[in-house]
């Protein structure tokens, strides 16, 4: 089995094909057989994890498994504490509500990479690091909540999925997992899929 991480750029689709020539993961990871799990859109970056072991891949993508996912986002604006509770509560999109989820601010910007288009700079307009840990998987569902309570996201950072992080990862870099770091995803995305006993 084959597992590995990239440092998503910003604008690469999470795919390894485009009819439209955009940036795919076959511009960074050469390397047959395995898929993405999950997605992270086109213009958000970080941590995608690519395997072919199928198991893994559709438990790691089941939302009832609840695998937790944390993004640094940079928001416009300085987020209330009740924008944050709302976002703790969930938030409502459309007809559905999200599930509750993790979110604090972060007191100082996360030690991050220049991004290639930077984001646009308003001088009367402050902007903010949050830091939010879903296990969901909601179309655009991070940018969609932070709307939702008022505060657009200018940038979306994965820094992490469980217990696997980008550390010491560039944009565009890969590296296989170690043998612990795959026991530890295995272990939790198995943990709740147990058979319940009978009594």
């Amino acid at each position: 089995m084959k597992y590995i991480i990239l440092n998503k750029p910003y604008e690469v689709l999470t795919q390894f094909t485009d009819e439209a020539g955009r940036a795919t993961l076959k511009d960074f990871v050469q390397v047959a057989g395995i898929y993405p799990v999950g997605r992270l859109d086109y213009d958000s970056e970080g941590l995608v994890l690519l395997t072919d072991d199928k198991a893994l891949q559709h438990r790691l993508s089941d939302p009832k498994f609840k695998v937790e996912k944390t993004y640094w986002v940079q928001v416009e604006g300085l987020p209330t504490e009740q924008a944050l509770t709302e976002l703790r509560k969930g938030v409502y999109l459309k007809n559905l509500k999200t599930a509750p989820a993790q979110a604090r601010l972060l007191t100082e910007e996360p030690p991050i990479w220049e991004r290639t288009k930077p984001i646009r700079f308003r001088q009367h307009i402050p902007t903010t690091w949050v830091e939010i840990k879903i296990s969901q998987g909601m179309n655009r569902q991070v940018r969609r909540m932070t709307a939702a309570v008022g505060f657009p996201t200018l940038r979306l950072i994965r820094p992490a999925i469980g217990p696997l992080t980008i550390e010491n990862l560039q944009p565009g870099e890969y590296r296989e997992l170690t043998q612990e770091e795959v026991s530890k995803l295995q272990h939790l995305a198995g943990a709740s899929a147990a058979p319940k006993r009978r009594r």
